[in-house]
């Protein structure tokens, strides 16, 4: 939509929002009013009908970053001022109102800019005239070509001005909590996913055409625009070129979307790592105009065992020995994963000594055939003694192996 400057007009209190509006905000705000002054809703009300044309002008800018900046530098905005000049204006390097500047008359170093109108009406011509032959011209000589591209450079100091094109959708993120040993053996959850969708209404246009002619361009899909002297034909903007009018379509209100739920499946697979992330391409919010959707991504958040701690791909747990079992060693009873496995304690092992159980851990999600270890951590636990004769036994042994277990800890201090 092409907008022509205008300095009276505060788009902000058009519609209703503050200068530090989100994007988001604006597009509720433009929605709301959109759809109580709609001349669809308002039919022969022109007062009505003149509030939509501002409504959308000042959506069309502030719903653009680019045009938002623009119009935040200068207080309006038009087409034929780039993001480049605004922003030099804004640091006070000023420019004329035609978009050119002059240097001061006579060819000296003064500073002084003068504003330089162009003398030339172009009210007699359609610039898409110009578009096959002109156009094929430029593309022969490796260029872009075009009657346009020169006026387009004229403006923007060089280069084609950006049409507005479809936007692809925007990506999801989606967390699922899983338990220890879904995320282990693999599972398929189901998942109930609120995301965009394109309107099947409208097909994703936001408008719905009819047989009637336009009235603003009168079937022609084209209106004459002024700036300076210059004047030039652009796309119509109430029925987007077609030359038919067109109604808002009544399911998506204009936005071409519509917000639904989508039964999935998803897989996890075995060994599967907290915080992983799993891609569903195409699954993420509906694009505009056709444009493809974002992709979908489901974050695992794995729950937690009371014995079995992972990390990675590999499994710890702490495991109670005897004082006898440590003192004289020998094969033990451990849990797995897999359920029981022996464990071999070598004689005078010590409480907090590792120990490693080769591939008795996590399967690889990704490195098939591949699977962790678990990791033993030994702990000795102290016998209770309740028997006198017991008691007997436990100072003879003391008294056989009078060693001080603290003697390298004095030693250290």
């Amino acid at each position: 939509m092409a907008t022509t400057p205008n300095k009276d007009k505060d788009y902000y209190g058009v519609l209703g929002v503050k200068k530090t509006a989100s994007a988001d905000d604006i597009r509720k705000a433009f929605r709301k009013l959109a759809r109580k002054y709609h001349p669809d809703v308002n039919p022969g009300d022109k007062s009505a009908e003149e509030k939509f044309k501002t409504l959308s002008e000042a959506n069309d800018v502030l719903s653009d970053p680019k045009k938002r900046k623009i119009y935040d530098q200068l207080g309006f905005y038009s087409d034929n001022i780039d993001l480049a000049a605004a922003e030099a204006y804004g640091r006070g390097a000023g420019f004329g109102a035609g978009g050119f500047g002059g240097a001061a008359p006579g060819g000296g170093s003064g500073t002084r800019t003068y504003t330089q109108e162009v003398p030339f009406d172009f009210s007699g011509f359609d610039f898409n005239d110009f578009s096959e032959g002109a156009g094929a011209a430029g593309r022969r000589a490796g260029g872009t070509g075009g009657f346009r591209d020169i006026f387009s450079s004229m403006f923007s100091g060089g280069g084609r001005q950006e049409a507005h094109h479809a936007e692809p959708g925007t990506d999801l993120e989606y967390q699922v909590n899983v338990g220890f040993w879904q995320a282990i053996k693999g599972a398929e959850l189901p998942l109930t996913i609120p995301h965009l969708e394109e309107c099947s209404n409208c097909h994703g246009a936001g408008y719905i055409p009819t047989s009637n002619t336009c009235p603003d361009c009168k079937g022609k899909g084209q209106i004459t625009q002024k700036s300076g002297s210059m004047k030039f034909n652009v796309t119509c903007p109430r029925c987007g070129g077609t030359g038919k009018e067109r109604t808002l379509c009544p399911a998506c209100h204009g936005e071409g979307r519509v917000e639904r739920s989508e039964n999935l499946k998803v897989r996890i697979k075995a060994g599967t790592r907290d915080g992983q992330r799993i891609r569903l391409a195409g699954r993420g919010n509906a694009g505009t105009m056709g444009a493809p959707a974002g992709d979908l991504y489901i974050i695992v958040r794995i729950g937690e065992h009371p014995v079995f701690k992972r990390e990675g791909d590999d499994i710890h747990l702490t495991v109670p020995v005897s004082f006898t079992e440590a003192a004289l060693g020998g094969k033990i009873e451990v849990p797995t994963i897999d359920g029981r496995a022996l464990l071999k304690v070598l004689p005078g092992t010590q409480s907090g000594q590792k120990l490693r159980l080769r591939e008795k851990g996590v399967p690889s999600a990704a490195k098939e055939g591949v699977r962790g270890d678990e990791i033993v951590e030994i702990k000795i636990a102290p016998p209770n003694v309740r028997d006198e004769r017991s008691k007997e036994v436990l100072r003879e042994l003391a008294k056989l192996n009078p060693e001080d277990p603290r003697e390298q800890l004095w030693k250290q201090v």
